[in-house]
């Protein structure tokens, strides 16, 4: 069996790698030039049942303790004031936080060297096969679509895009901090940072090597930052957390980068498709949805693991496929619902005390 993965995320890599342990062959198929062309974003938590349990199948789980941050954990909660509502160091250790960027490398390295093609940027499909931009044509028995929200195989299996959620983000990365911006340091801790009210937001989150990553989030109809000129960019941002606490003003002001805009998308919950021969996605590809379920990131490892254990153990592919394909989108359905319920709960007009409360009743966890 020869498996091709269109996406080197980390769904895609962590089928590679779980496939390389059972002695299957794949070929990914990445866009990006190489794997340090662009950021690769945030830190993760990732969860026993999910991400942990992939990372084992992948045979990195030693791995993922040495780099693992369980200090980033902590959670706090405020208000536009300043004001802290929750602060608490940590969990108990069982879902650590590991940067993104670190975790992918982890997953290059067990895929093997040349599993990765980088500067393969897909534009078509027929059947099991990828068409590339200059025409050449990769296939196999199986073709796994692992290439996101926008994915250039979903079109093979669901005419379903992903829709504006309803909410913008506008990041922003602080460097340094401990050195270069101390009361950010001190604001946001070690963790991650909730600063609710009034439909908006601003959330931070500490990595490692001394970095914060900042979103500025906004409730709107529309997608608002992406259409507006970069060199107004800011102070529109902060025209709209106008008489929030200075402090929390500056960890985007501050900001030691470009803003970027992030307008939110989401898949419909419960999103999924009719068998067809041969291909299948996992990840975001298969189910999008807000980041307020934290289950992004560990959904595609789990999936990951899953379709590799249904390849390996399966009488034949569309078996496999079958298998996989059931379990995954009951449990994407569930996050799903998840995602969009307390996205809404998160920027209504109660908040921060909507999240306070679901942190009482199931832990920041």
């Amino acid at each position: 069996m020869h498996v091709t993965i269109v996406g080197a995320g980390l769904g895609g890599l962590t089928l590679a790698a779980v496939l390389r342990r059972h002695g299957t062959t794949t070929t990914v198929l990445e866009a990006d030039p190489s794997p340090t062309a662009r950021p690769q974003g945030g830190t993760l938590d990732l969860h026993p049942g999910t991400g942990q349990h992939a990372l084992a199948a992948a045979g990195l789980a030693g791995a993922f303790a040495e780099h693992a941050r369980p200090e980033g954990e902590a959670t706090r909660v405020l208000d536009r004031t300043a004001t802290t509502h929750l602060d608490e160091d940590g969990g108990d250790g069982t879902r650590p936080e590991i940067d993104r960027g670190t975790l992918r490398a982890l997953l290059l390295d067990a895929a093997g060297p040349r599993t990765v093609h980088w500067g393969s940027k897909v534009v078509a499909t027929t059947g099991t096969s990828a068409t590339l931009t200059d025409g050449t044509t990769i296939g196999g028995d199986v073709l796994v679509g692992a290439d996101g929200a926008w994915s250039r195989v979903r079109p093979a299996l669901s005419d379903a895009r992903p829709a504006y959620s309803g909410l913008s983000f506008v990041e922003a990365q602080l460097t340094d901090v401990d050195t270069a911006h101390p009361g950010a340091a001190e604001l946001v801790g070690a963790g991650t940072m909730f600063a609710l009210a009034d439909g908006r937001g601003i959330i931070a989150q500490r990595g490692a090597g001394g970095g914060i990553r900042v979103y500025a989030a906004v409730r709107t109809p529309e997608p608002w930052a992406a259409g507006l000129d970069p060199s107004t960019l800011l102070s529109a941002v902060l025209d709209l957390f106008d008489g929030w606490d200075p402090a929390l003003r500056a960890l985007i002001s501050a900001s030691d980068t470009p803003l970027i805009p992030r307008p939110i998308h989401a898949l419909p919950v419960g999103h999924r498709w009719d068998r067809v021969p041969g291909i299948t996605l996992l990840g975001d590809a298969a189910h999008l949805m807000s980041p307020f379920a934290g289950e992004g990131a560990n959904l595609a490892l789990r999936d990951a693991a899953d379709l590799a254990d249904a390849l390996v153990n399966a009488p034949d592919v569309e078996t496999a496929l079958a298998v996989y394909e059931h379990t995954m989108f009951a449990r994407a359905e569930v996050s799903a619902a998840e995602s969009a319920a307390n996205l809404i709960s998160t920027f209504g007009p109660r908040a921060p005390r909507e999240l306070l409360e679901a942190f009482a009743a199931h832990g920041t966890d």
